[in-house]
């Protein structure tokens, strides 16, 4: 929900790619999951290869088997500031204007 709604205030969008899920807190700190080998085998169902988690569950990769993991990309993630780096796609540049076709 916050890199949503930090996605439509900024104009930048978030990346197709990107799997994530957890929670913050109040000061920006990203909590530990459950179920991460459940959440990783759905996003690796759905086609997504980059899945964003908590530093905190870095441990919970052994539940699941390497040859799942091999083309799977993990970020994981501390703060907030972290999760916008990996999900958000860049910035516009300003003052670029679009080639007319």
């Amino acid at each position: 929900m916050a890199t949503a709604m930090i996605s439509a205030f900024a104009g930048r969008a978030v990346r197709k790619d990107v799997a994530m899920t957890g929670e913050i807190t109040l000061r920006g700190e990203v909590l530990p999951i459950g179920g991460v080998k459940e959440k990783v085998l759905a996003a690796r169902r759905a086609g997504l290869r980059t899945i964003l988690m908590p530093k905190e569950n870095e441990r919970d990769l052994t539940e699941i088997p390497e040859e799942l993991r091999r083309d799977l990309r993990f970020v994981f993630t501390e703060t907030v500031d972290d999760v916008l780096g990996a999900a958000l796609k860049a910035a516009p540049r300003a003052g670029r204007a679009k080639a007319k076709r």
